[in-house]
């Protein structure tokens, strides 16, 4: 088994999630996009969206390269980092392995995965379902490894995005916490405004310990 493998059934039997859905994120502020990531947008999707690779290259990448551009004085010295590509392999025994499209870190470089993280990003090419049900895995999978690293984290966040919707989730004290509502890339600014306020929250609990 792999994050990818993973059902409902498997993560309230393996390790006793409880799910429930609600609004996550009704106070926060919203940001205006861009020129630049307006333009690249518009050009990158004139290139045609096939599959998950080319979405999260042409739609995904940008948006997140934007959030990465309103942090950078945000956490001393540019601690934040988002990570493209790579294995967060916990314990293969519990099926907590597997690449992850994107993670959201508060410390390290660029290219190196480094505790904690706070927020993974699951790139699926049509089906949100099955996405959000990856990303809650990948999160269990991400507090486990920031216990390890003695970096925890009582808040986590996923999201699983098909490019231009988005879904997120929020997982605390045990227990996924779906959102109703879905994002989309017409409404950039209020995508990018919950994207901030998980960057912000999660800085705050760090930074303030």
């Amino acid at each position: 088994m792999a994050y990818s493998s993973f059902s409902y059934t498997d993560l309230e039997e393996k390790f006793g999630i409880k799910f429930k859905e609600k609004i996550l994120f009704s106070n926060f502020k919203k940001i205006k996009p861009s020129k630049w990531l307006i333009a690249a947008l518009q050009r990158l999707k004139k290139l045609g969206i096939g599959n998950e690779k080319s979405r999260s290259e042409r739609i995904i990448t940008p948006i997140l390269a934007e959030v990465a551009s309103l942090n950078e004085n945000l956490l001393n010295e540019s601690l934040f980092a988002i990570i493209s590509g790579v294995n967060l392999d916990v314990d293969v025994s519990l099926g907590l392995n597997g690449e992850c499209d994107f993670m959201f870190a508060l410390g390290g470089s660029q290219e190196l995965m480094s505790p904690p993280i706070f927020c993974i990003a699951e790139a699926k090419r049509q089906d949100l379902e099955a996405g959000i049900i990856q990303a809650s895995a990948q999160v269990v999978g991400a507090r486990i490894y920031n216990e390890k690293k003695k970096f925890p984290l009582e808040t986590l966040y996923g999201a699983t995005t098909t490019g231009e919707v988005w879904r997120f989730l929020k997982y605390e004290k045990n227990e996924i916490t779906f959102d109703k509502n879905r994002y989309f890339i017409d409404n950039l600014s209020k995508l990018l405004g919950v994207l901030q306020n998980i960057v912000e929250i999660s800085a705050k609990s760090v930074f303030s310990k």
